[in-house]
């Protein structure tokens, strides 16, 4: 079972480059974050003539999450992070795809920092803690993917010292980050590349791409029942590398089906 990460950074803008990508690489599952298009625009049409059943939380502008599945529709079990009413930032879906329980998230950037970004993406984080525990109680077979914005160690940037004041390498969104994996959870692809500098994202300018001047910022987390069945994982560079593509690779894991 192949489940992949995707911040498509505008769905309809990059749907021909998507489409392409579903049909290469064929992931069963797919968190795709940063629509940018509200409800009633998500290419559901599209989507489904390529074999992908879909779920998809939509906002206008910004944000925007989905979680696709091939040959299948997902299983919506929660739209939206719980613990803030007043929470309307599209940020969080979550389904049950084939036997897993899958969350799809789009943690806030929170730049410039300090400031309210910053203390609203703290805030998130804190309600995704919570969250997140909740899942792990039930010892289910839980994937908790996306695009964290948050680089956990100076292995996960390129340059660490330019980072230092930035709201994705702050000390209190690595330590937010890492509270959060304590609880359980398993770093799905630092646990399989404990030491290799392994980008998922690349700045347009500057030729960051070229030069590999990237960050890890998308990121898959297991519960212990899924963690075992963890196999190998990657990032589709090739795409990244197209002319109009995202900012950010696609990245996959493979897990056993049992």
């Amino acid at each position: 079972m192949r489940v992949a990460t995707y911040n498509i950074n505008g769905i309809n803008g990059r749907l021909p480059l998507l489409l392409e990508w579903l049909d290469t690489t064929r992931p069963d599952v797919v968190c795709i974050q940063e629509l940018k298009a509200p409800d009633e625009r998500f290419p559901r049409r599209e989507i489904e003539r390529a074999g992908y059943g879909a779920i998809w939380h939509g906002q206008k502008s910004w944000n925007g999450v989905a979680i696709l599945a091939r040959g299948s529709d997902p299983i919506e079990t929660r739209r939206g992070l719980p613990g803030d009413e007043t929470d309307v930032q599209s940020r969080y879906l979550e389904a049950a795809v084939s036997g897993v329980l899958v969350g799809c998230l789009y943690l806030p950037n929170g730049n410039p920092a300090p400031g309210p970004k910053f203390d609203y993406k703290l805030a998130w984080f804190k309600r995704l803690a919570l969250h997140a525990q909740s899942l792990l109680d039930t010892e289910l077979p839980i994937a908790l993917v996306g695009d964290y914005n948050v680089m956990p160690t100076d292995l996960d940037v390129y340059a660490p010292e330019r980072w230092r004041d930035d709201a994705l390498f702050r000390p209190e969104v690595r330590e937010a980050f890492a509270d959060l994996v304590g609880q359980g959870w398993t770093d799905a692809i630092r646990t399989l590349h404990p030491q290799e500098r392994i980008y998922t994202f690349w700045k347009y300018w500057r030729n960051s791409f070229e030069r590999d001047a990237g960050l890890r910022i998308d990121h898959f987390l297991l519960s212990p029942a899924l963690a075992g069945r963890l196999e190998s994982c990657g990032v589709d560079r090739a795409f990244r590398g197209r002319e109009g593509a995202s900012d950010h690779g696609a990245v996959w894991i493979e897990v056993s089906d049992t």
